[in-house]
């Protein structure tokens, strides 16, 4: 398949958009984390009971001296920006150090990465986000993946991004399926040029046997406003942001291409037990050090990140923002991200063949 120029731009001029799942603004802003757990519909994951969990830690010398920056890369009110604040309040209640989120949006994520790279290696300052790093080197925005970091654990996982269409016009997959192989490449499917939907549709394209015009309109907001306007007939999205279109009858969700069901999105088919082979990264939010960070500072992470997802009023804080508690330690979030870059780069590579 040769690589593709998107047929239409709405919204403006073709621009590189965020590549995950958080805010649209692309101003930088320092915010201090919230004294309370942001709050949304949503169920909290539970280890059985009550009280915390116990945690094996490991021993560390290292602890901050000052204030630490999560540097995100998306604007304030995504699930990015608003799980990061759950991770930064809880911490603070536990540590009693002081956690800031830095809201650095812009440029497939790479002006938050820079600022991370370009940081002091003292465990005062990280990157926090999903496959961003790694979707704007596939992309050609950055000349770095993940390895030009030091991995972090991970925190929390969100499924891979939903497809939504119109109920009017859709009634399921197969209809969906149908109507776009019956006019090739004229159904819309509204995307940001090398960000981590337009991989997805990609690949969503060559499963289901189906030709799309992909559409380029901007954020996620500019995205629900061209579904809404009927510009596009297929959005990928992430269930925070659609949920509430979804219970007034405005989206109708096709599947998610996961493994399995999650429990966060139960009542949404796979696309796999639907009979379209696809499975795509899920966006699993880690935390990216500076490459020279000790070992002592990601074991204190890792022991901070444990302890904060023990506790069941955090796991429900994070479950209120859309979001599954999820932890990974350094080592294994350091294959996932492998993992993810050559999965998404596969997709990629096939285009340019």
């Amino acid at each position: 398949m040769k690589k593709r120029i998107l047929a239409t731009v709405l919204a403006g001029a073709m621009v590189f958009g965020l590549a995950g799942c958080g805010g649209g603004s692309e101003t930088a802003a320092t915010t201090a984390a919230p004294t309370t757990a942001a709050t949304a519909d949503g169920g909290a994951a539970d280890n059985g009971g009550g009280e915390a969990a116990p945690v094996e830690t490991t021993a560390t010398s290292w602890a901050p001296s000052t204030t630490v920056s999560i540097v995100v890369p998306a604007g304030a009110g995504g699930n990015t920006d608003l799980s990061a604040r759950v991770f930064a309040q809880y911490a603070k209640e536990i540590t009693g150090n002081d956690f800031i989120v830095v809201n650095a949006n812009g440029a497939a994520g790479s002006v938050a990465a820079n600022q991370v790279l370009g940081a002091a290696a003292d465990g005062h300052t990280f990157l926090y986000g999903h496959n961003l790093v790694n979707v704007a080197n596939i992309a050609g925005v950055t000349d770095y993946n993940y390895s030009a970091f030091k991995l972090g654990p991970t925190f929390a996982k969100d499924p891979a991004q939903q497809l939504y269409v119109n109920p009017d016009k859709y009634a399921d997959l197969n209809a969906f399926i149908e109507a776009a192989k019956a006019a090739p490449g004229q159904l819309k499917a509204c995307t940001e040029v090398g960000a981590y939907t337009y991989y997805e549709i990609l690949a969503f394209e060559k499963a289901a046997g189906i030709e799309l015009d992909l559409v380029d309109v901007g954020s996620n907001s500019d995205k629900i406003a061209a579904m809404l306007s009927g510009q596009v007939d297929l959005m990928p999205g992430a269930y925070i942001n659609c949920k509430d279109y979804l219970t007034a009858g405005q989206f109708a969700c096709l599947g998610a291409p996961t493994e399995e069901r999650y429990e966060l999105i139960a009542d949404i088919p796979t696309l796999k037990e639907q009979g379209v082979d696809l499975v795509y990264p899920d966006c699993d939010f880690s935390f990216y050090f500076p490459k020279d960070t000790s070992d002592d500072v990601i074991a204190y992470y890792e022991n901070l990140v444990q302890q904060i997802l023990a506790d069941p009023a955090a796991q429900e804080a994070v479950a209120n923002v859309d979001m599954m508690p999820y932890y990974l330690n350094a080592a294994d979030s350091a294959a996932h991200d492998e993992e993810i870059f050559n999965t998404i780069k596969a997709i990629a590579d096939e285009l340019a063949q």
